[in-house]
Formats: C-alpha cells, sequence, structure tokens
C-alpha cells in the first residue's frame, strides 16, 4: 500500500526566519522578527521598555489610578505631610497628594515628548536627505541654517523661543521641536551622501524616477531606522528640556501637574520637605533612564550589520 506523506507546513519561526522571502510582504515581517529577537535579548533594553510602556498605561488609565485630585488640596489638614499609607509620596505645599499629580503629570510627559517626536524628526529628516541628495547650493544652505540651530544649546534656544511666543505647554513643544531637528538632519545628511552613490540609486534614476521620488520613496526609508534610534535617544533630553521650561516657569502653568513645575514648586522646602521636590525628580530620571536604555536596545536591534 503506497502512502504519500502530506507536506509539512512550515512552522512561523521557519517562516518569518527564512533566507528566500517568497514576498516583500514575508521579508518586511522577517527583518522586524530579527530586529525582535535582538533587542529582546538585551535585559536593560527590555527593562526600559517596561518602563515605557508602565508610563504609557499609567497615563492612559490617570483618571482611575490616582487616588485624589491632582489640582485640589486641603490647605488647613494635608498641607506638607510626609509620605504615609493615605499620602504614599505625601503632600505638597497647597495640600494636593504628589502620588495624583505624578500620575497625571505622567501624560503632559508623554504628550511633550510624542509631539516633539512627530514634528522635530520628520522635519530634520526632509532637510537632512534632501541636502544629501541635492548637493551645492541646496546642501550649503540647509546645512548652513542647521549649523546656526546647533551652535546654540538646546535648552537656550528653547528659552529664546518660548519667550517669544509665550509661557504654555503648547508653545513648550513648538520651542523643544524648533530646536531638536538639527541633530536629524545631520545624520540623515550624512547616510544620504553614501546611499546616492549606490548602484541602487543609479538605477532609479535609470528607469526615470523624480529627485522627489527618489529622496521620499528610496533615500527616506533607508535612513529611518537610524533617526527612529537617534529620536528613542533624545527623548531623555526632550523631558530634561521640557522639565527645564517647566521648572523656570515656561512650560506648563499651574495648576497643571508638570513633573519640572513640581520642582520648581518644592525647590524652597528641599531641606525640610524634601519628598515634594525629590517625587517627581525621581520620576523624570526613571523614565529618562528608560528612554535611554530602550534607545540603546534600538540601535543594536536596528544596526544592518546585526545577525539575525
Amino acid at each position: 500500500m503506497n502512502t504519500q506523506s502530506s507536506p509539512v507546513k512550515p512552522s512561523l519561526h521557519s517562516w518569518l526566519m527564512s533566507d528566500r522571502p517568497a514576498s516583500r510582504r514575508q521579508a518586511a515581517w522577517g527583518r522586524a522578527y530579527g530586529a525582535w529577537r535582538i533587542f529582546a535579548r538585551n535585559r536593560l533594553a527590555m527593562l526600559g521598555l517596561g518602563i515605557v510602556v508602565l508610563l504609557v498605561l499609567v497615563a492612559m488609565f490617570a483618571p482611575l489610578l490616582a487616588p485624589y485630585s491632582p489640582t485640589v488640596g486641603d490647605l488647613r489638614t494635608t498641607r506638607l505631610l510626609p509620605p504615609s499609607h493615605l499620602f504614599w509620596l505625601g503632600t505638597d505645599d497647597q495640600g494636593r497628594d504628589i502620588l495624583s499629580r505624578l500620575i497625571h503629570g505622567s501624560r503632559i510627559t508623554l504628550m511633550v515628548v510624542v509631539l516633539v517626536a512627530v514634528l522635530a524628526a520628520p522635519i530634520g529628516l526632509l532637510v537632512g536627505t534632501v541636502a544629501g541628495y541635492a548637493g551645492g547650493l541646496v546642501d550649503a544652505a540647509l546645512m548652513r541654517v542647521t549649523d546656526i540651530f546647533l551652535a546654540f544649546p538646546r535648552l537656550i534656544l528653547a528659552l529664546a523661543f518660548v519667550a517669544a511666543l509665550g509661557p504654555g505647554i503648547e508653545n513648550a513643544v513648538i520651542a523643544i521641536a524648533i530646536t531638536a531637528w538639527p541633530p536629524y538632519a545631520r545624520m540623515a545628511r550624512a547616510e544620504t551622501l553614501t546611499i546616492r552613490q549606490t548602484d541602487y540609486i543609479a538605477a532609479v534614476q535609470l528607469i526615470g524616477a523624480s529627485p522627489w521620488r527618489i529622496v521620499l520613496h528610496h533615500i527616506m526609508p533607508l535612513c529611518l531606522s537610524s533617526v527612529i534610534v537617534r529620536v528613542t535617544l533624545d527623548m531623555a533630553g526632550i523631558i530634561l528640556t521640557a522639565a527645564g521650561l517647566g521648572f523656570l516657569g515656561l512650560g506648563a502653568q499651574p495648576p497643571t501637574p508638570e513633573w519640572g513645575a513640581m520642582i520648581a514648586n518644592g525647590r524652597q522646602y528641599v531641606l525640610d520637605q524634601w519628598w515634594v521636590a525629590a517625587a517627581p525628580g525621581a520620576a523624570i530620571f526613571l523614565v529618562s533612564l528608560a528612554f535611554n536604555l530602550v534607545g540603546d536596545g534600538l540601535r543594536d536591534a536596528l544596526d544592518p550589520k546585526g545577525v539575525k
């Protein structure tokens, strides 16, 4: 009796790790899976990712997690109370629960990070790729503008823009985004100078693709991974810049629970009621460290020389 064995279907792992993908979709999923495997082997990166995910969840469910109001306190009974079973992180000079303010402040921190990344990264990527591909006067003009922005410290330049635009969290986001794009432009330009000399770009030019199509569809995607890594590493600096603006009174305005403003509010009590400034300072440190760890892991995972 002749029996024919049915073909064995490849497992998902084998399909993703195939050396000869049958489609662009399979190749894209395979690259993503390989990058995730490299990222997951980095324990510190996974720790940072866990903290970032926790920050996102806390921001999403802030009204449910906060035990008290972040803006209303009782000056008669709850002013400057130390950490206890009722107020886990103590209260501030207005009698407001610091833990509740930290939880609601995570929304502002996350909003600032996301908005600055969304605004600054595309600008820097576009300026850098256009300058690197066009060359000549276009390259010189765009890079001189970039050099002007890089000549000033980020916080000082952000202070100048906020002073011109006026205090407020929206203007702070715009000011930070304006000062954050030049490093991305420099990085994208450096990669574009290498990519434009490749046979791949020469072949695209031969079939008649326009310069804008080459930049948008063929050069930008190749520079995207490096920019993503740089943005992730810069998120700690974005948080610190936003906190610095809040500390100086140019960011979120009272009674908004912004972490930098909370530190500024507690600086006069730092010796006796240390918890007022220590709690938001620890939150800024922890979240900044988490983004740095994630960025370090992404740098290894998205390295084209990395091994699957």
